[in-house]
């Protein structure tokens, strides 16, 4: 079943992988950096291009500790057709926000 529990497979507790110290000391500070960019430019347009190529433009509206909430310009959102609201598309209202994980973030560029 889907719920039930994993069983250990690893009994003795060893570990399989263990990041460097020096590496968590790295990706800390790089954390703390990208942090303080954003907050510096909340609610600001801008350019965000993630490690895998993904270029998304919007407002940053929120940060916390793994994630950027950013809030797509108006025409940059895709998504699936809704033809029931086709019909009303001038009272449509963005309300998307994309969370990006900051670790995956290359650049973020002010428009």
């Amino acid at each position: 079943m889907y719920n039930q529990p994993v069983v250990n497979s690893n009994p003795s507790g060893e570990a399989v992988y263990q990041m460097d110290p020096a590496m968590v000391e790295k990706l800390h500070h790089m954390k703390q950096h990208i942090h303080g960019i954003c907050k510096k430019h909340m609610h600001r347009p801008v350019r965000v291009q993630t490690t895998h190529g993904t270029t998304f433009e919007g407002y940053i509206i929120h940060i916390d500790d793994v994630h950027l909430y950013l809030n797509p310009l108006p025409g940059h959102v895709r998504g699936f057709f809704n033809p029931l609201a086709a019909a009303q598309q001038q009272y449509a209202y963005n309300n998307v926000i994309l969370p990006l994980v900051l670790f995956n973030l290359l650049t973020i560029a002010l428009l």
